[in-house]
């Protein structure tokens, strides 16, 4: 089976996510880079309260002519919105911002709230889900104990968990938690915040006479899913890919331009060796770029 841009996954929800996104985080002025994602066949956009840009995203919308149907969208609440009246309240207020009926998927943010209130959280979430105002709903920067204190409360387990993978950070551990859990794993700073110096990763690159951040997201991409060649972009989303294909990454451009490069990556596949070279460039923890906040209490 191809990979193509249009490609997508079921998550344990039922509904089916784009597996390529842009991220839109610290970008003030998005909607540019929304508009020619959209126009370039993304329908993934993640977003967050945080980013402060959910106004911009659903206009973004609205401007590209796609149908609000074939768009994916992802919003997040911040940890010190927690709580379950505060987060309900921040529900509105993202659907209110964005202009829309129902919020694709809803995370939170990171569990940097402490039990207590991540928990209130979840529960809030859950009640938005059941009124149909958010269709899916998951977390972020989870470690395996946050994600345990939501099975052990016996609520419904999170259909994604949001976190840093790249070659550097790949959180093993955390995957295969998710993975054994049947939650999807999202990738943010796929691109690892442009530290491309690295010659294993330039070799890859210019093998297949692509640049770096091509490498790594098809990296990301291609993580647990043997992939083939190149296939036309269509209108729609090719459904039915398994689970298996477990990295969603999202990589972030505030340039249009850059925004289309970054999605330049199925016309070729990274043979089994190189996988395992790019792989072998894993530190653990250390290796993060960001925050990374999944052992917080």
């Amino acid at each position: 089976m191809s990979l193509t841009l249009n490609s997508s996954v079921r998550l344990s929800s039922g509904y089916f996510m784009p597996l390529l996104g842009l991220g839109v985080y610290q970008n003030d002025n998005c909607k540019p880079a929304c508009l020619a994602a959209l126009k370039n066949g993304y329908r993934h956009i993640d977003s967050a309260r945080a980013y402060r840009n959910e106004t911009q995203v659903g206009e973004a919308v609205r401007e590209s002519g796609v149908p609000r149907s074939e768009i994916f969208i992802t919003s997040k609440i911040y940890h010190p919105d927690h709580g379950y009246e505060s987060t309900l309240k921040a529900v509105d207020e993202s659907l209110q911002r964005f202009g829309f009926d129902y919020i694709d998927l809803y995370l939170i943010h990171s569990p940097l709230s402490g039990k207590r209130k991540r928990l209130e959280t979840w529960r809030a979430l859950l009640e938005a889900k059941e009124a149909g105002k958010l269709r899916t709903v998951g977390v972020s920067n989870y470690g395996i104990k946050h994600l345990e204190e939501i099975r052990e409360a016996g609520l419904e387990t999170p259909a994604v968990n949001q976190i840093e993978i790249q070659p550097f950070c790949q959180q093993k551990p955390i995957v295969e938690y998710c993975k054994e859990h049947g939650i999807f794993v999202q990738a943010y700073c796929p691109l690892i915040r442009g530290q491309f110096d690295n010659p294993v990763l330039r070799e890859v690159a210019a093998k297949y006479n692509k640049a770096v951040p091509q490498v790594l997201v098809r990296w990301s991409l291609q993580h647990g899913f043997v992939l083939t060649s190149h296939d036309r972009l269509g209108s729609g989303l090719d459904r039915g890919l398994p689970c298996e294909c477990r990295y969603s990454p999202l990589p972030k451009s505030a340039k249009p331009e850059r925004v289309v490069s970054n999605a330049d990556v199925y016309d070729f596949e990274i043979s089994s060796e190189d996988m395992t070279r790019i792989d072998a460039l894993d530190r653990g923890n250390d290796g993060a770029t960001s925050w990374n906040p999944v052992d917080a209490d």
